[in-house]
């Protein structure tokens, strides 16, 4: 039971209480027993005063009539007189004998004392007055000592009792812990085994627990996000890679058994060399991706200037825009600086320009903005009045290889958009497919955090 966290942590709030609680009754005792002993110094040192003026003004009998006053009318029982000749025989007082602890030694004493039945803890102040006779002038301080052993039994009650209900406490926190972390177990190594799409069990309490299996659940969303998007890149790599891998082979091997004209080899070679490349320009694709979404590239960010990305990716793909019959236009953007990877930024813009234009029409339209939003991020625009991409195929456009019905007659790999959702993602931004009626409106956002200045 000691290795539950629960017990332990309980047990350590109860040393905490009773060590603060221990330090609190030493200080109130420390505080009180000073009190009292000032009080009972200041009523010993005032008799002894009185005593002392009585001597001298009026001789031996005015000190002995002053202490048998005091004797005599004292309703406090706690005081002690005594005075005695210079042999120590007592002359007035309450006291039957001179107390032998005393012996001649003159100042402030604690002697144990003999009085109703019982020895007490007493404080007493002893002087040689004139003639030689001797004044022990004291308090019973008794009743300081049972305060002390009431607040002592009462820290020590408050000890047991703290310890017990932390103890019960403790237990009742081991078996609330130990069901919600027994669950979470469960489920985990559910998981563990393979059933991605197993959950933890989580209510609306909004309890640490409850935001532990909210966070564990959208982590294991993601988790079967990522293991399903590699699982169908892995099908898709295959499909695609099998294809022209299959007519690669079967070209060479043709060669092979007819040997063509010289002329006509070079030109099955390049044929072959063309197809490589386009293997190649798979690969490098996925390695590219591969290295977005591990965030290797979050290294080489700093400032970036969005404005001049967008004019240099207006330059570059305006001669292609202007050979198709495509007018792309640059809205004039504000000068606004990021925090970026500007290769990535410019490859994603890029990508969205180059789809925008392919997909136009001879006579169509690109448009290129940078706006900035209420929120304080930045979106960058990218419309075509192109065929667009339909409701039902958006939710899948940014899948590894997947190509929409508007790409089927159109080159590329299906990795364009995947690529720029990635780069949206290592940014802390998204991409966004809308509509442009007609055509395709896509949107990068960037967050807030993102944005750095105004560019000047």
């Amino acid at each position: 039971m000691l290795r539950s966290f629960a017990l332990r942590l309980a047990l350590a709030y109860a040393l905490v209480f009773i060590l603060s609680a221990l330090g609190l009754g030493g200080f109130l005792w420390w505080r009180t027993a000073a009190y009292l002993d000032h009080e009972t110094d200041a009523v010993i040192l005032s008799d002894i005063q009185a005593v002392g003026d009585q001597l001298r003004e009026f001789g031996l009998p005015g000190a002995v009539a002053a202490i048998r006053e005091r004797v005599g009318k004292a309703a406090d029982s706690h005081a002690i007189y005594l005075l005695a000749d210079p042999a120590l025989r007592p002359v007035a007082g309450n006291l039957d004998a001179w107390p032998l602890a005393i012996r001649h030694k003159r100042g402030w004493r604690h002697i144990p004392l003999a009085a109703r039945g019982r020895i007490h803890d007493t404080k007493v102040f002893y002087l040689v007055l004139s003639d030689g006779y001797h004044l022990l002038v004291g308090r019973d301080v008794e009743d300081r000592t049972e305060i002390r052993i009431t607040i002592l039994g009462a820290l020590g009650w408050s000890a047991l009792t703290a310890l017990l209900l932390a103890a019960g406490g403790g237990l009742f926190l081991r078996r609330t812990i130990f069901r919600r972390v027994e669950a979470i177990t469960r489920a985990t190594t559910a998981i563990m085994r393979g059933d991605l799409a197993n959950r933890l069990a989580a209510d609306s309490s909004s309890d640490e627990f409850d935001r532990l299996a909210q966070t564990i659940n959208g982590m294991l969303q993601q988790i079967e996000v990522l293991v399903d998007g590699v699982r169908n890149a892995s099908n898709a790599v295959a499909h695609d890679l099998r294809t022209p891998l299959a007519e690669l082979r079967g070209r060479l091997e043709a060669l092979l058994r007819s040997p063509p004209t010289p002329e006509a080899m070079l030109q099955e070679v390049a044929e072959a060399v063309a197809d490589l490349d386009r293997l190649i320009a798979v690969f490098n694709a996925l390695l590219r991706l591969a290295e977005i979404d591990s965030g290797a590239r979050l290294a080489g960010f700093r400032a970036v200037r969005l404005d001049q990305i967008l004019t240099e990716v207006a330059e570059l793909y305006g001669a292609v825009a202007e050979d198709k019959g495509v007018t792309l236009t640059l809205i004039a953007p504000p000068a606004l600086e990021v925090r970026g990877d500007p290769s990535l930024l410019a490859q994603a813009i890029g990508n969205l320009a180059d789809n925008a234009v392919k997909y136009s029409p001879g006579g169509g339209n690109v448009t290129l903005g940078l706006t900035r939003r209420g929120d304080g991020g930045l979106s960058i625009t990218v419309t075509d009045d192109g065929p667009g991409i339909p409701a039902a195929e958006k939710p899948h456009a940014t899948d590894r290889f997947y190509r929409g019905s508007a790409g089927d007659h159109a080159p590329g790999l299906g990795l364009g958009l995947c690529t720029v959702a990635a780069i949206m993602r290592l940014h802390g931004g998204s991409l966004i497919l809308g509509d442009n009626h007609p055509g395709l409106a896509a949107v990068l956002e960037l967050p807030a955090q993102a944005v750095l200045a105004s560019g000047g």
